[in-house]
């Protein structure tokens, strides 16, 4: 089967196109958002095939996997004519919390009979509203990267992209706090100039933006994961750290509350539970490698590649039979 998807989300492509299909993924020259081809930092395998507008035009399509609001308009342009939902099957996969008028905000794609709606989270789809458009969760999965935690090093790992920007998004201004309590090393992109932008000094909180080759060792040397978040969709980082085997403490905000059980980390809505509990992991190195192991055990068995992918063939023979 054909599947045309755009590069949007490069760590959730990685665990889909682990399936059974060709995955076209359009390409333009400068490689801008509509086109930016394959991934330069994932390792997607040779199923994933790049195509160019004009060979989309007449390339046979058997799914079109939407991500964002103005694609079923760019991807009937690019198929020449075919519309997603209508002519080729489609379904919209849908990233992201809500924003906005949080709890009424309106889905870009409610109330259309041609398509369905896939959440990533059972939060992300009881807190959109999308009308009478058909909806389902498919949630994470994640291509394990193995149990590779040591917890050398007495710091927390934190991931978030543009942490300054997001700011109260990521719980960025939380960050001071809880450095009080454990020294923060902080990956992702956009984090130039964060230990500045806190005020803090370099001892207690360090950024860095590595290549996924390297960022899950890193993680792994890391005595504990920090997940901040006060309102996004569940982080996919936060799902790696428990797989490589790392404790977690987490905001219990949206979908962390499910993803967290109890026994692998700290789940709380007050920072100063999770700095207290990280005190505990700095001095306490066993009780964080315990509690890491039954983390990665919870995310297998939830958040494993295998059901990821059967849940998504499920979806898939569905729509296009």
């Amino acid at each position: 089967m054909n599947i045309l998807l755009w590069h949007v989300h490069g760590s959730w492509t990685t665990a889909f196109v682990q399936g059974p299909h060709t995955y076209l993924v359009p390409v333009t020259p400068g490689r801008d958002p509509d086109g930016l081809g394959r991934a330069r930092t994932f390792s997607w395998p040779a199923s994933v095939r790049e195509v160019t507008p004009e060979e989309l035009r007449d390339t046979p399509v058997d799914l079109v996997l939407l991500q964002r609001p103005h694609e079923p308009e760019l991807a009937e342009r690019r198929l020449g004519g075919r519309r997603p939902g209508r002519d080729v099957p489609a379904l919209y996969l849908e990233h992201n919390a809500p924003d906005g008028d949080v709890p009424d905000t309106r889905h870009p794609c409610a109330d259309r009979a041609d398509l369905t709606i896939v959440h990533v989270t059972h939060f992300n789809r009881l807190f959109w509203d999308c009308g009478t458009t058909r909806t389902e969760v498919v949630e994470h999965g994640i291509v394990d990267p193995g149990h590779r935690y040591t917890g050398r090093l007495a710091r927390a790992a934190v991931v978030v992209n543009e942490p300054v920007r997001r700011a109260r998004y990521t719980g960025t201004d939380l960050l001071p706090v809880l450095a009080e309590a454990v020294p923060l090393d902080v990956f992702g992109m956009g984090t130039e100039g964060l230990t500045g932008h806190l005020g803090l000094p370099p001892d207690r909180c360090r950024a860095a933006d590595l290549p996924q080759s390297e960022l899950h060792t890193a993680m792994a040397e890391r005595r504990m994961y920090l997940h901040p978040v006060r309102w996004t969709s569940l982080g996919l980082s936060l799902l790696e750290a428990m797989h490589l085997g790392l404790p977690v403490l987490a905001l219990a905000t949206t979908e962390a509350v499910e993803a967290v059980p109890r026994g692998t980390g700290a789940l709380s809505t007050r920072p100063e539970v999770l700095a207290r509990a990280a005190r505990r992991y700095l001095h306490e190195p066993e009780a964080a490698a315990a509690d890491g192991a039954r983390a990665r055990q919870a995310a297998l068995e939830r958040y494993g590649l295998k059901r990821f992918l059967a849940d998504w063939e499920r979806l898939i023979t569905e729509v296009c039979s």
